[in-house]
């Protein structure tokens, strides 16, 4: 069984003013989001909801601006691709969607082997994603279209490690 996780679709990524703003990539990243969510639902797939969610005196602001802090508005689901009633919504508060959350026992408890992520950052949030993901053993494929960064370089380097090392497939 497969299932889509949808990565920090949240304002403080996608939103112009934004706290940390994935810049113009996010007019696209948006629509083609939204596609990947549009067709599990219609084949009756499975969409999880992965989101960053940070406290104030996080550490993870020592190398990035305050972000997607608990109740700030920044941390909400853009309402493009709000989550429909029944979709699982998971809080992380590091890049990996693994990472101190039940995503794996979520997806065990499921039945569900095989992932597409599906968001942002390329470079951070879905690289460690599909890093951890490989390493319990899920088979993980993307879009190119579906994913984005506010660093294109970095972007472009993510996108062949995860071919490269971890064998995530592009579709």
């Amino acid at each position: 069984m497969k299932a889509l996780l949808v990565i920090d679709m949240l304002v403080d990524f996608i939103d112009r003013e934004g706290a940390l703003y994935i810049g113009p990539d996010a007019d696209k990243l948006v629509p083609a989001v939204k596609a990947r969510i549009d067709s599990y639902r219609s084949a009756g797939g499975v969409v999880i909801y992965i989101c960053d969610r940070h406290l104030e005196d996080d550490s993870e602001f020592n190398m990035f601006p305050p972000h997607s802090l608990e109740d700030s508005g920044g941390d909400q689901i853009i309402d493009q691709v709000k989550p429909a009633a029944g979709e699982r919504v998971i809080y992380k508060r590091r890049f990996s969607s693994f990472f101190g959350t039940d995503l794996d026992l979520t997806l065990r408890e499921k039945g569900i082997n095989d992932l597409e992520l599906a968001g942002c950052v390329t470079n951070i949030c879905i690289l460690y994603t599909a890093a951890d993901a490989r390493m319990l053993n899920y088979n993980v494929c993307l879009s190119k279209q579906a994913v984005a960064s506010f660093d294109q370089d970095a972007h472009r380097f993510a996108l062949q490690e995860m071919e490269k090392t971890l064998g995530v497939k592009f579709i």
